[in-house]
């Protein structure tokens, strides 16, 4: 009875909040004055600038999602199949997942000034390596985005490949390139596929970095963003717009659905011992090393602009900026609501995830509201953050959740729902099976037993879960630029104000109070997480 009625909750709240949002979007798309009409369509398919914009999205977040996926491998590989120190593997892996920590219009001013004419690494190489506004820019800035991600997927399946075939493959005398192709490329096929698709996808979809270094090369997200929210906003074309930015989420499912079939599945992971290889090794240090300074180079700046008096004329240590920031009212209540808004999308949205999870990994309820519940979950892992910004917008105008924070926490936990309910319905399924039924014999009700049992059995899970939420809410940009008010303001909307102001050492200063702050929360939830484990032991 419990788990029919968070069921139909659940389904309320993506009734309410996703599929009628979405359904107002498409409409919106076919309404001019008021009628059913293609006008809209027609006007921005046959407009040069939108297909030019288009062709430019593909065209980049294609490029960028190949060399994503080829770096992430080189990282993954570096870290389970090479015989490099142990805490070497670990610095590799914390690096490449260290921009996630930072929102993506960070990344892009990082950049400018690392890069711009005036930059750091430009002062120190004497001369400015390459332009930086426009594919350069957005290529590098989209490439440190997607790393994380694609590191992460390959990693993860690199630690059920199982190894004892690279053995017998070279019992059988395969040659060294046959035999990383049938024992280590070959399964890796499907995450690698995935990788990029993945990293395409968020590339495509991303507006933080196009509106700093894009320049005048045209993208759909900024094409969007000025359809809506430029000097004359035009919401009917601005839904086609966004109805075009889910093509690629819908070839996205299909292509996925495709690569299943080259997943591997090993009965048994034999632990062995790694073949000494020096070549190797020093190969992989040596790029895995480059690929690390580039990260932590682009970022340095983040670092020292802040501190000093006005880059790059005076380069003396400054506290000025970071009392201005810190002591600043304004920039303090926007820190605040951040903290507010990330808290809050962590605790309801933790919440939302688990219970889901329990209808379809600790439940006898039918196939079809099992199904229904996975549903929700695709639609929301492919639907763009702006696109569902957008439907928020046209939905909830003229509402009392107009410009609320309700409205910016409800929207956050749509957006990242796929992750973490994935993340706990993975835990839920490996547990035993009977503990309710169990808990019922011995007169427990079901939430007794959830809560002194299920729930006990998986808060390391529920921490990751909470920190997922938490960094993410903290770092977007994508859909809450559409529905954020001057009340309920956040550090990534703010960040994209001080642009128009230049005033690039507050935006700095703001983006080293959120990396502090999803630093400081990962490693608390790593530490109760730990606790927990201990007690569980």
């Amino acid at each position: 009875m419990e788990l029919k009625v968070v069921f139909w909750i659940i389904i309320a709240i993506f009734a309410v909040f996703l599929a009628a949002p979405l359904a107002l979007l498409l409409i919106k798309s076919f309404n001019v004055d008021g009628s059913f009409s293609l006008a809209s369509y027609a006007a921005v398919l046959s407009s040069a600038g939108f297909l030019n914009a288009l062709l430019n999205s593909f065209i980049i977040a294609g490029t960028s999602a190949l060399v994503t996926t080829v770096i992430a491998f080189m990282l993954a590989y570096t870290v389970n199949s090479t015989n490099v120190p142990g805490w070497y593997k670990s610095a590799v892996s914390s690096v490449a997942v260290l921009p996630m920590l930072l929102p993506t219009i960070t990344y892009g001013f990082a950049i400018i000034y690392s890069f711009g004419r005036q930059g750091l690494i430009t002062r120190l190489l004497g001369f400015q390596p390459f332009e930086i506004y426009g594919f350069n820019g957005l290529l590098l800035g989209y490439v440190i985005y997607t790393v994380p991600i694609a590191f992460m997927l390959i990693n993860n399946t690199f630690k059920y490949i199982d190894k004892k075939f690279s053995v017998v493959s070279r019992v059988l005398g395969d040659n060294s390139f046959k035999t990383f192709l049938t024992t280590t490329f070959k399964p890796l096929i499907a995450t690698l596929g995935a990788s990029f698709i993945q990293a395409f996808f968020l590339s495509f979809t991303d507006f933080g970095i196009p509106a700093s270094v894009g320049g005048e090369y045209k993208v759909v997200a900024t094409t969007l963003y000025n359809q809506m929210l430029g000097s004359i906003p035009n919401f009917s074309k601005g839904a086609v717009v966004a109805m075009m930015m889910l093509i690629p989420s819908v070839f996205s499912i299909l292509i996925l659905r495709y690569l299943e079939k080259y997943n591997f599945h090993y009965n048994k992971i034999s632990q062995i011992e790694l073949t000494k290889n020096k070549g190797r090794d020093g190969l992989f240090t040596v790029l895995s090393a480059l690929v690390m300074i580039g990260i932590l180079s682009i970022f340095a700046v983040i670092f020292i602009v802040p501190f000093v008096q006005s880059w790059p004329y005076e380069l003396g240590f400054s506290l000025d900026n970071i009392k201005e920031t810190l002591f600043g009212g304004q920039l303090t209540s926007v820190y605040l609501n951040s903290i507010l808004v990330a808290a809050l999308t962590a605790v309801l949205g933790t919440a939302i995830a688990y219970l889901s999870a329990l209808v379809t990994a600790r439940s006898k309820m039918g196939k079809p509201s099992k199904a229904a519940i996975d549903g929700l979950v695709q639609t929301t892992n492919t639907v763009p953050g702006m696109v569902l910004g957008i439907a928020f917008l046209l939905a909830f105008s003229g509402t009392s959740l107009q410009c609320t924070f309700i409205i910016l926490i409800i929207c956050n936990i749509i957006h990242y729902f796929s992750t973490p309910y994935l993340m706990i319905k993975n835990s839920l399924s490996k547990m035993n099976a009977s503990w309710e039924t169990t808990g019922m014999l011995m007169g427990d009700s079901w939430t007794k037993t959830i809560f002194r049992v299920v729930i006990p059995n998986s808060w390391s899970t529920v921490f990751e879960m909470f920190s997922y939420y938490f960094i993410n809410a903290m770092v977007t940009i994508s859909a809450v630029i559409f529905i954020v008010g001057a009340r309920t303001m956040v550090v990534t909307t703010k960040i994209k104000q001080l642009q128009h102001f230049g005033d690039f050492e507050q935006i700095f200063v703001l983006s080293l109070l959120i990396l502090a702050t999803n630093l400081a929360v990962k490693l608390i939830l790593k530490a109760l997480s730990k606790k927990t484990e201990r007690k569980a032991a």
